[in-house]
């Protein structure tokens, strides 16, 4: 197997897994990300010291709190905190301002106070709305983030961003509010469906075609492996972690250059949209993945890159089970007109003009603003064509 670089791993005590600790280096606000597999004990202690003798509220949805929640509910109170649980539906149809709703309120009639905590666990959409509720509720209660999705462990449990989706868009309301910690425990990996895991990898590629092209041939060479939740996948989630912690700590707000990790995300926010977030047709890692092929071929079509790059990377994509062009979305997803609407509600727009994460190449995204709306709707207008 082709070697990736990963932080070194620490023995949490004799006869214990292994967990590999990513820092997140924000100053008082600086958090670790632990990762391993089996390291709920260690985990749970981590976080009963966060807060002891306090409370905490477990929030999930209702297939991940079957799976694991009376599990970890039960760690913690043996660690003498007070639990509560709040469970909401699964799917991106949680992230919505009635859920918000009813998590804020179903933590303060909890009694959690700024001392204490809310855990978030699940996927991206637990992580997103758990996070928001606690950046809210009593002007901000810590959190802490624990994914059980691939997706949730190499991106969104990472870096404080989290929110709730508009008619509008997606994240368009939320906040940056920090863990306290992350805990990354790939033994909850083996309940992930097929799709759900390779919508995760979306997510992984993508930080080797932002600024590391080795970390993408490790990619090509080692994606099968990556698959099976075992070695491979605790590098790749290491290696993201790795990657994605430093450049919030350069960029805890996204001023700069933290809009790289949108890669594909501008397309893939559209196509969520078009879809009316309708995870039976696409969920996020699949739009991310069909937004990083389109980035790369609007790339071609600018003149930007060639033909070789996106072609790679579109075949690597497929090569594990994702989709890379429009007509894999099932159903209808409008015109290129209607996607461009969607596309001037994204967050990186600037006093209305687009702003894209193009690429020069693998490994050399950049940020690109002013993006002219004629070249974006005519790229999408030829992919359209292609697609009948």
């Amino acid at each position: 197997m082709t070697d990736a670089p990963v932080p070194p791993v620490s023995q949490p005590g004799a006869g214990a897994a292994a967990v590999t600790t990513v820092p997140v280096a924000l100053g008082e606000r600086s958090y670790d990300i632990l990762i391993g597999r089996d390291i709920s004990a260690f985990a749970v202690r981590r976080v009963a010291a966060l807060a002891p003798g306090g409370a905490v509220a477990i929030v999930t949805d209702e297939t991940v709190g079957a799976l694991h929640g009376a599990r970890i509910a039960a760690a913690l109170e043996e660690q003498g905190l007070r639990v509560a649980r709040v469970t909401v539906p699964p799917g991106e149809g949680s992230k919505s301002y009635a859920q918000f709703a009813a998590v804020c309120d179903a933590i303060i009639a909890a009694k959690i106070e700024r001392g204490d905590l809310v855990l978030a666990l699940g996927g991206g959409v637990v992580g997103d709305l758990a996070g928001f509720a606690a950046a809210s509720v009593r002007r901000g209660v810590r959190f802490v983030q624990w994914p059980t999705t691939l997706l949730a462990q190499v991106d969104s449990s990472v870096g404080g961003k989290t929110g709730i989706n508009s008619p509008h868009g997606k994240n368009l309301v939320g906040a940056f509010h920090q863990p306290s910690l992350v805990v990354a425990d790939m033994a909850l990996l083996d309940t992930l469906s097929e799709r759900e895991f390779r919508a995760g990898y979306a997510e992984v590629v993508k930080y080797g075609l932002i600024d590391d092209p080795a970390f993408f041939a490790w990619c090509e060479q080692n994606g099968s492996a990556v698959f099976q939740a075992g070695e491979a996948c605790a590098r790749a989630v290491a290696k993201s972690c790795t990657a994605k912690a430093a450049v919030v700590a350069r960029d805890e707000h996204e001023n700069g250059d933290r809009a790289l990790l949108n890669l594909g995300h501008t397309f893939g926010h559209a196509l969520e949209r078009a879809c009316n977030y309708d995870g039976a047709r696409l969920v996020h890692g699949e739009g991310v993945a069909i937004g990083m092929a389109l980035a790369f071929r609007f790339s071609v079509k600018l003149g930007l890159a060639n033909g070789q790059d996106a072609q790679r990377v579109a075949r690597h994509l497929e090569a594990v089970g994702l989709p890379t062009l429009l007509q894999d979305v099932p159903g209808d997803i409008g015109d290129a007109d209607s996607l461009l609407e969607a596309m001037a509600q994204d967050k990186k727009v600037r006093r209305g003009a687009l702003t894209f994460i193009l690429a020069r190449g693998i490994g050399e995204s950049f940020i690109a603003r002013d993006v002219a709306r004629e070249d974006v709707r005519a790229f999408l207008e030829d992919e359209f064509a292609n697609a009948r």
